[in-house]
């Protein structure tokens, strides 16, 4: 059934920020931040394993680069529309109405949980593979692998967060569900090299993420999210040439 390892990676990221709702009242402060710290540190190394393993290529039997130009272009070229478009300050504006709802209004921490943890879970190499190869052939098998490890990061995120985590679902649903849709329409387009380069400035955007979440905002994220287009636009121009 294509769509159904979105439909699990959603009720996983539910059941995971339900659990860790659980925890949130119990622990300390110093507790919380350190969780947050260590969260942070993780998604960083996500992120840059990811992108480096793109990079980084044996030539020759010497380390070379690959893709240097291609990840400067979409994340400047995605970030200037992201920024005239102010993808950021609509998530924002949605975390608010989902807060207000729920009838949330006095948990501070709602929107920043719900954008971040919205960021972590839909912006990386599985989500973009795993829904491909779900809307391709059917096959879940990367997404229900993806849910488990999504189950683990929104119980710890949810469990500082709140409330705010769970909901983190909502996106996931829409984003993970719009690409296996979009590719069982027209995945046989969606060559290796697209579905690469598009996993490897995914990644780029995890770091980003991670700096966020150990150090506090530095990057807004959410207005850098078009740069995962810029590749299907370069293999498009590529295809036409």
């Amino acid at each position: 059934m294509i769509g159904l390892g979105t439909i699990i990676n959603t009720l996983a990221v539910i059941a995971g920020g339900l659990i860790g709702m659980c925890f949130k009242n119990g622990l300390k402060k110093n507790l919380q931040d350190i969780l947050m710290q260590a969260c942070g540190v993780a998604t960083i190394f996500i992120g840059a394993s990811g992108t480096l393993a793109k990079m980084f290529v044996i030539e020759s039997g010497s380390i070379a680069t690959q893709g240097t130009m291609l990840l400067i272009f979409s994340l400047v070229l995605g970030g200037l529309l992201g920024e005239l478009v102010n993808i950021e300050e609509k998530m924002d504006a949605l975390g608010e109405k989902i807060k207000k709802a729920v009838k949330a209004e006095q948990d501070n921490l709602f929107v920043e949980g719900f954008v971040n943890v919205s960021l972590i879970i839909c912006v990386g190499a599985m989500a973009i593979v795993g829904s491909i190869q779900d809307g391709i052939s059917g096959d879940y098998s990367l997404l229900t692998t993806k849910a488990v490890l999504d189950l683990v990061i929104v119980i710890v995120f949810a469990s500082t967060y709140g409330l705010g985590a769970v909901f983190s679902a909502v996106p996931i649903f829409i984003y993970q569900g719009g690409i296996t849709l979009i590719a069982s329409i027209g995945g046989a387009f969606l060559s290796e090299a697209i579905i690469s380069d598009l996993s490897f400035v995914g990644n780029a955007l995890i770091f980003c993420v991670g700096i966020n979440i150990a150090f506090g905002k530095k990057f807004r994220v959410g207005n850098m999210l078009p740069a995962l287009l810029i590749p299907l636009v370069y293999h498009g121009v590529k295809f036409l040439i």
